[in-house]
Parts: structure tokens; C-alpha cells; sequence
């Protein structure tokens, strides 16, 4: 078993109660809008740590993280990139490929909307953790908790920084 710390759209800002929440985590994912390297190497110094850039992020971050990362653990298989849309409304960039081989759990940030929904056609589950950083027109900064097991999505928890 794993457990995922989960957020997105950070843009430069790293909220400290992040590491509160995510200390029971084996591993940190970042959904893209880092924003500055030192949320990235704050992050990864504190767990293993797996990221996509986005839209706002510069060369550096763009060299050092994929814009698309798909990958298995614990027998999930994962595809998180920044823009990805959401089931029935995947981005023009991704759609084919999502349609042709979907992954179990499809991650995507840049709406600054929290999102759980499940693809029954595909049957995916898509997430978007929200932003947990300041910038943005949301009002509360969000973070998401799960764990993987023998394939399976388990135990997910939606975390409100107010």
C-alpha cells in the first residue's frame, strides 16, 4: 500500500500545513503551476516526490518535469498532466490517447476546481486537487489524501487549508 499526498497550482506559494497532512505519506504528487523551483525541492526534500509543469511554469521546470507523466504503482496505472479536462470534456491535446488506452486514475490541476468524478465509459477515475496555493480566483486552498492498493483507489480524503 501507498499513500498520496495530491495538490496542484501552488504558483510559487507553499502553504507550511501542507507537510502536516502529508507526514503519513510515502509520496507527494503535484499536479502542475509549481510556479518556483523551491516549492519543488521543498517538497521533494520532504518526500518522494513526482510532478508535471504547467502552464505558468518556466524552462527550468518544464526541463526538470514532464508535461505528461503516466506510470503504475501498486498495480494503478496513473496519468497525470496539468490540463487534462475532465470525463466527457477531455483536453483536444489528450483526448485520442485517453480514449485509445485510459488509465485507472486520470490527475489533472490547472481549473483550481476540486473534482472527483468517475468515467463509467472509460472507467477512470478523475481527480483534480484544487490549487493549494494563494493565487487564483478560489477561496479555499485544497489538497487531496489516498492511498493505492492491489489496484485499487482507496480511502480518499479532501483536505481544506482555511
Amino acid at each position: 500500500m501507498k499513500k498520496i499526498g495530491l495538490l496542484s497550482d501552488t504558483h510559487s506559494y507553499l502553504d507550511k500545513r501542507v507537510f502536516e497532512h502529508f507526514e503519513s505519506c510515502d509520496e507527494i504528487w503535484h499536479a502542475g503551476d509549481i510556479g518556483d523551483f523551491k516549492v519543488a525541492d521543498e517538497l521533494a526534500d520532504f518526500k518522494p516526490f513526482r510532478a508535471v509543469f504547467g502552464n505558468i511554469d518556466e524552462p527550468l521546470i518544464r526541463r526538470q518535469y514532464p508535461e505528461n507523466l503516466r506510470f503504475e504503482l501498486e498495480g494503478v496505472d496513473v496519468w497525470m498532466t496539468h490540463i487534462g479536462g475532465y470525463p466527457g470534456k477531455y483536453a483536444p491535446r489528450i483526448k485520442k490517447k485517453i480514449l485509445m488506452h485510459p488509465p485507472k486514475l486520470f490527475i489533472c490541476g490547472h481549473s483550481h476546481i476540486l473534482k472527483v468524478q468517475f468515467d463509467p465509459k472509460l472507467k477512470l477515475l478523475h481527480l483534480n486537487p484544487g490549487a493549494a496555493g494563494k493565487q487564483g480566483w478560489h477561496t479555499v486552498q485544497t489538497l487531496m489524501r489516498f492511498n493505492l492498493e492491489k489496484g485499487e483507489i482507496k480511502n480518499l480524503e479532501v483536505i481544506e487549508l482555511r
